[in-house]
């Protein structure tokens, strides 16, 4: 079974020496960032870590310790998902898509386990939980309690940066959950940064159009057990439920309690719930922010989010993250949405051997796809295809290399990308969404894309010459060289 709640994670993370206690006071404005980023580079890491996360115990201002840099490291996503590695998830995911319907009395005998196993894993709903352990309402709402960060110099003021938000499409009362930064303008009102292409703001949009001047509820909880954490970016299709899909990862239903104040239900082993309303003709400045680009987002106007009621476990601890300059938290859990989907991309197109997403690509500025090519145009066709795929919509630059190129050795991918193309024959721009956080776009959400075709040019794609063969030494003379090495004294 997966981690009940944060605090049983924590001590398995501490168990395994994968994190840190902070026991010194420490500002959650400015100087936790400063701390945080000397740790995950004080020494050249590997790529798979941005070193341990870290146990604020102290930090000024609040009675709350702070949880941060909690998934930064590939080891630590594994821990999240109790697993031996990311490979392990993306096999059970690939298990239940493979089910077919059932043509006989036998087939249908054998589905009955993997059938009943997908339904233990709906929500459960329950009376109570540890995060009602503490209910805060009217004057004793205060948000500034908790040690929220400001991250960087020119950010517009502190931001709840690692929040679950609930909503409900106004039109089928079907739940959402994602994760948008929160900006705090006071003790009881935040900005809601949903970005246009998000399901809150289409929720949000859909309610204001059938009455402009009403509101929507929503809830934010922060800090769950790991996998339930995570469900709020995770790339699942809109009519799935986060939740369903977290007691899916974690092997156990995820346990809800109705809110306090609004008819949403949250994770009911939560650290903190936050319960309020959004006013569906009210915006506010929201930013700038520095975001995950590694530069600031701008000011933009956004949804305000009026705090209500805040509920939360006695002894709570608060979750949060940074973003900056990449490698961050950020990209191991990238990385591991890279890792665990990437069977449900090969599902849907079967040539794709291998992607990678590049620390310095922030997710939607590069990805590098390897395929096995069958037909003439083949690459491009991927591209488009990747380019209609949920969030994948956004990718600025996709590069397409044969399957036997290393997707991870970006030497190898730059060298043999640089070696296959003629500019003018091989890159295809494209117009389409852009990502609201892409500063160079020509307008807000808007822009162009770029597909690079580096594989082998074939006679069918008008290629008259011989490819050449890659550089390469015969296995024989290699196997001599191994046998000889340690005589050479090298």
């Amino acid at each position: 079974m997966g981690y009940r709640d944060l605090r049983e994670f924590v001590a398995r993370l501490e168990k395994e020496g994968e994190l840190k206690r902070v026991r010194a006071e420490v500002d959650p404005v400015l100087e936790i960032t400063e701390v945080a980023q000397r740790v995950a580079r004080s020494k050249t890491r590997a790529a798979h870590s941005v070193g341990p996360a870290l146990l604020f115990e102290k930090p000024k201002g609040s009675k709350v310790p702070l949880l941060i840099n909690t998934f930064g490291s590939v080891r630590r996503m594994e821990l999240a998902f109790d697993v031996d590695k990311l490979d392990d998830v993306a096999a059970r995911i690939q298990g239940f898509l493979k089910m077919e319907t059932p043509q006989g009395l036998f087939d249908k005998i054998k589905m009955l386990p993997k059938l009943a196993e997908l339904g233990s894993f709906f929500p459960k709903s329950v009376k109570s939980g540890a995060c009602r352990e503490v209910i805060r309402k009217g004057a004793d709402v205060n948000l500034l309690e908790f040690p929220i960060l400001k991250c960087w110099p020119q950010d517009g003021g502190r931001f709840i940066t690692f929040p679950l938000v609930f909503t409900k499409n106004p039109e089928t009362g079907k739940r959402n959950v994602g994760m948008y930064r929160m900006q705090v303008y006071d003790e009881r009102t935040t900005g809601m940064h949903w970005q246009t292409q998000k399901h809150g703001a289409e929720h949000f949009r859909r309610a204001r159009a059938a009455n402009p001047e009403g509101k929507i509820a929503v809830a934010a909880a922060i800090g769950a057990d790991p996998a339930t954490a995570l469900a709020g970016m995770l790339p699942i299709p809109p009519d799935l439920d986060e939740m369903m899909f977290s007691g899916f990862l974690r092997r156990e239903p995820v346990e809800m309690v109705q809110c306090e104040t609004c008819d949403l239900e949250v994770p009911a082993n939560a650290e903190i719930i936050l319960e309020g309303y959004v006013n569906l003709g009210e915006m506010r400045v929201e930013g700038p922010f520095g975001d995950h680009t590694g530069f600031y987002s701008l000011e933009g106007e956004y949804p305000v989010f009026h705090v209500e009621c805040i509920t939360h476990r006695k002894d709570p601890i608060y979750l949060t993250t940074v973003v900056g300059p990449p490698p961050q938290e950020d990209y191991f859990m990238g990385y591991a949405v890279e890792r665990v989907f990437l069977p449900v991309m090969k599902m849907q197109y079967p040539e794709i051997a291998d992607v990678a997403m590049p620390a310095e690509g922030i997710f939607h500025n590069l990805m590098i796809v390897a395929i096995r090519k069958s037909y003439p145009g083949h690459a491009r066709k991927i591209m488009n295809a990747i380019w209609s795929l949920g969030q994948a919509m956004f990718t600025k630059v996709i590069v397409v290399v044969d399957h036997d190129v290393d997707v991870r050795n970006y030497s190898e991918v730059v060298w043999k990308t640089l070696c296959a193309i003629d500019p003018e024959r091989d890159v295809q721009f494209n117009l389409g969404p852009a990502d609201t956080l892409d500063h160079a776009s020509r307008i807000q959400d808007f822009g162009s894309k770029m597909g690079i075709d580096a594989t082998r040019k074939w006679a069918s794609e008008g290629f008259a010459r011989a490819w050449p063969d890659e550089i390469l030494m015969d296995a024989g003379t290699k196997a001599r060289i191994d046998s000889l090495w340690k005589s050479f004294g090298l």
